[in-house]
């Protein structure tokens, strides 16, 4: 939904009708993850994608009639569904579809105004009923106060973790095996991107950090250095020490670090503070000398084998790069590879899933 909520805000700006389709759950070699969203309104405009193609035209089809019926629909789509081509995921995954109309949905426009602005908020859908829980209240029903209660005690854990899935409970909000299925969509402010030393790498990390959804700060002692002018593209723009302003800010396990500097003055003290964070990434910048003689004064330092393990260092995949940009991409990848487990090998020759 984050990347379409934009554009669902000015579809209400406009008066328009519209309807939601949802990810809620996938089997296999699915192309994309629980909680992706596409939206079709009544001028036939789309936003998102739940498929990466595969499947759009039959989930538009549903879209419009779900806006013509007002009532919600859920499909399945796979590899086996007729023609592989025309209705089916030819990757060989699976997904479940939830067609919503829009207004189905809880407080729509607070929602989508939270969504936009990185407050946390989660979704509960169940056909065409919907709780929206925020971390101090609720909205809507799903059309049982013992299931609303239920529902909203899961989605408050679920949304405190970031996790989103379908969850059974029973007709009244007991946990069982089978009766209802909810769908519950967290929705937390973006993680975190923060990118130490203003270079021209630094440039190219903000841009595509960016892309990749993060919240992205680039920081750097210099004021020279590190100016709007020169990163435009980035979120926030912090001129201070870097271990200084590493130990003032928020890190949390979403975050990543990427380190730049390669200079010891501002690496050493940096990456001491670094590794007593949770950060799921601590990329570091510099040719195999400069990370020798940083790990040795880091060990001086008294900062453990463990932790050092932790150190992605020289930054990034072996691409071949040489330009800023196609060094980014190489860091990106290896972010991407960290989060989800990948292993950053050519997909040729592997039996693995594509999409995990």
């Amino acid at each position: 939904m984050r990347d379409i909520v934009d554009g669902l805000i000015a579809w209400r700006a406009e008066g328009l009708a519209f309807a939601v389709a949802t990810v809620v759950r996938t089997w296999s070699s699915a192309p994309r993850q629980p909680g992706s969203a596409m939206a079709v309104n009544e001028r036939g405009e789309v936003l998102g994608s739940v498929s990466g193609g595969c499947v759009e035209g039959a989930v538009y089809a549903a879209a419009e009639e779900v806006m013509q019926t007002r009532k919600a629909q859920q499909h399945t789509y796979g590899v086996s569904d007729g023609d592989a081509f025309e209705v089916g995921l030819t990757c060989g995954g699976t997904i479940e579809v939830l067609v919503q109309p829009w207004d189905a949905l809880a407080d729509v426009d607070e929602v989508l105004a939270a969504v936009k602005d990185g407050r946390p908020v989660a979704t509960v859908s169940l056909d065409n009923k919907q709780l929206a829980v925020w971390p101090t209240r609720v909205a809507g029903s799903l059309g049982d106060p013992g299931l609303d209660r239920a529902a909203e005690q899961q989605a408050a854990g679920m949304l405190s973790a970031g996790t989103t899935g379908v969850v059974h409970l029973g007709a009244h909000g007991e946990q069982r095996l089978t009766a209802v299925e909810i769908f519950v969509q967290s929705y937390l402010p973006p993680p975190r991107m923060i990118v130490f030393g203003a270079i021209d790498f630094a440039g190219a990390m903000a841009r595509i950090g960016g892309f990749l959804g993060y919240h992205v700060t680039v920081c750097d002692a210099r004021p020279v250095f590190a100016t709007r002018k020169r990163f435009p593209s980035a979120d926030e723009l912090v001129v201070q020490w870097p271990h200084r302003y590493l130990e003032s800010t928020e890190v949390d396990e979403r975050t990543v670090l990427c380190v730049l500097t390669h200079d010891p003055k501002f690496d050493v003290p940096l990456l001491e503070v670094a590794l007593r964070t949770p950060a799921r990434y601590i990329g570091v910048m510099g040719s195999r000398r400069t990370h020798s003689d940083r790990m040795r004064r880091l060990r001086e330092a008294g900062v453990s084998e463990a932790a050092l393990a932790r150190l992605s260092a020289p930054i990034g995949l072996d691409l071949g790069a040489r330009t800023p940009e196609e060094t980014a991409v190489a860091i990106a990848a290896e972010i991407v590879a960290t989060a989800w487990g990948g292993s950053g090998l050519p997909l040729t020759g592997l039996d693995a899933p594509i999409h995990g």
